[in-house]
């Protein structure tokens, strides 16, 4: 009785899950996408949405992410990024964050490995003003040195910490490991000694090459007009310069000889991060391999490393996967974190199964349930302006096409057995793996 009460929940949920998916998929395929051009020529894609006045923009540059951090400055477009709501124009740091706040609007920005990005969302009652901030922002901020150096403690006492942390420490050396000599190799936190070098007149510099007309990305979500949204937009960004840096990140991938390193810690537990080269966002391949990462080690408890890490062998809480795609380079990476006297026997857990899957490929029950969960769950990405403004961003960054939100779900489904194997023959190589191990791990050392 028991078991046949479990196979009912299970039925009742799986016939949830199929309801759920059909009765937002309406409203997915309902989504209409604007292109906005502003007067003064300020393009954006609009999703016009009247049924909560809100109002969200998000936006990139395409070319101010950390990876252009200039030598020996690294951490910059970070600290930019902190500093851009700590006054501008009249208001210095106390009067402007007062200003935001008396407006309920919402503003962050945010420098990831190749893109500048800020995220807005405003009541529409109170949108003029909460643009204009915005546009003080971008255009006039202050810099004030008082503001400087507290914002420079705080990166500082950040970078400290993660110098103690072991997920941190992991990480950060296997980009080194990876990636010499490249900007990919640095994470984009800078060092402390990087950071006590920079000052007002390289912020400034920055926002001169990088914050730019020609590199921009704009997308919106919410309760406004094409005709509004196009005054907005020359209000908040026509006085930005039109070009800027001409500098170019070089392509590479990430060294493909597979190693370990060893960071001894006293810790009871080892964090073990692993991975090799990938697959690019724009790459023909790219809905096969994401289907085939729901199944390796994307899945949750549904993925194939959690079943028999966890589920069979009790080896770790958890384990798990996931496709990194930059614009110059891709990496296809794992975690896990386990007792230092059964990491041995997890990474070798790990590589029969990376070898398992790529001579194998999967069954056609692996294959249906994963397409169900990604097409099933990812209209839930669209449960209000600010994340469909993020989703509609990334979908011109990636120029995935207007047509993307309807597509989608059909190059999902399309893929096939054969699909995966062939992509799993292609991306997973269990003797590239380079594997970084923070802790003390019974009969494991560094390779050398």
């Amino acid at each position: 009785m028991q078991s046949l009460s479990l196979k009912s929940g299970v039925n009742f949920l799986t016939l949830l899950v199929f309801a759920v998916f059909y009765l937002i998929v309406t409203p997915l395929q309902a989504v209409s996408i604007k292109e906005v051009r502003s007067p003064g020529g300020i393009e954006a894609w609009l999703v016009q949405d009247k049924s909560v006045p809100v109002i969200s923009l998000n936006f990139a540059f395409k070319t101010g992410g950390t990876a252009y951090d200039p030598q020996g400055k690294e951490g910059l477009a970070r600290m930019v990024a902190a500093m851009l709501d700590e006054g501008a124009g009249p208001l210095n740091s106390q009067e402007f964050q007062k200003q935001i706040q008396g407006t309920a609007a919402r503003l962050r920005f945010s420098a990831s490995t190749d893109k500048f990005r800020g995220s807005f969302r405003t009541l529409k009652d109170r949108k003029d003003e909460a643009f204009r901030l915005l546009g003080l922002a971008l255009t006039k901020p202050r810099f004030d040195q008082r503001a400087i150096t507290r914002i420079r403690g705080q990166i500082i006492a950040s970078i400290q910490r993660k110098a103690k942390d072991p997920d941190s420490i992991a990480i950060a050396a296997w980009y080194r490991e990876a990636f010499p000599d490249h900007p990919y190799g640095n994470l984009g936190d800078g060092t402390v000694n990087s950071i006590k070098a920079l000052n007002k007149n390289d912020l400034k510099e920055f926002m001169l090459r990088h914050v730019v007309r020609n590199s921009l990305f704009i997308a919106v979500a919410g309760d406004i007009s094409s005709v509004e949204l196009g005054q907005k937009l020359d209000q908040v960004f026509s006085k930005l310069p039109l070009n800027g840096s001409r500098e170019k990140v070089m392509e590479i991938s990430p060294m493909a000889t597979g190693r370990t390193l060893v960071i001894e810690r006293a810790i009871p537990q080892s964090i073990v991060i692993f991975g090799h080269s990938g697959i690019k966002r724009d790459h023909p391949d790219w809905y096969i391999a994401s289907v085939m990462n729901r199944i390796l080690g994307g899945g949750g408890f549904s993925s194939r490393l959690m079943k028999e890490i966890r589920v069979k062998r009790g080896l770790a809480y958890g384990v798990y996967t996931y496709l990194n795609p930059y614009d110059h380079a891709a990496t296809y990476m794992g975690r896990v974190a386990t007792a230092n006297a059964r990491v041995a026997e997890s990474l070798k857990v790990i590589r029969r199964e990376w070898k398992k899957f790529a001579v194998k490929g999967v069954t056609a029950e692996e294959l249906e349930a994963a397409k169900t969960y990604i097409n099933g769950s990812f209209p839930l990405r669209l449960d209000s302006t600010h994340r469909i403004a993020s989703l509609l961003l990334a979908v011109q960054v990636n120029n995935l096409g207007k047509d993307y939100l309807t597509t989608r779900a059909s190059l999902i489904n399309a893929v096939t057995p054969s699909d995966i194997k062939r992509v799993a023959r292609k991306i997973l190589k269990p003797a590239a793996l380079r594997v970084v191990i923070v802790g003390q791990p019974d009969g494991i050392k560094t390779d050398h």
